[in-house]
């Protein structure tokens, strides 16, 4: 591992760590999932979840998961991902420019 990834993996969990202090990491949560739900992105993958589990024989959650974590990363809303992207970035600046 080079020095520079590991630089970036302390960053990454002492940011992480700020933010489940605060309360923001719970905050961000609860906003992500509010948006996904309004979006229709929730149903939508619990619906292809159905549909999947419908047609399995046996029955697998491990193979579901499998086939909806590909469709579940790339079918979040443009719009979803930047304002949760904006929200982490406000914290990440707010916390190192003290």
């Amino acid at each position: 591992m080079s020095k520079s990834t590991s630089e970036a993996e302390m960053l990454y969990v002492e940011v992480h760590r700020r933010m489940i202090e605060s309360g923001e990491w719970d905050r961000i949560l609860h906003q992500l999932s509010s948006k996904l739900s309004e979006s229709g992105w929730t149903d939508d993958l619990l619906h292809r979840a159905k549909e999947n589990s419908r047609s399995m024989e046996p029955l697998s959650l491990q193979t579901i998961l499998q086939e909806l974590l590909s469709h579940a990363q790339t079918s979040v809303p443009l719009s979803v991902k930047r304002e949760i992207t904006t929200l982490i970035k406000q914290f990440v600046k707010e916390q190192f420019e003290k």
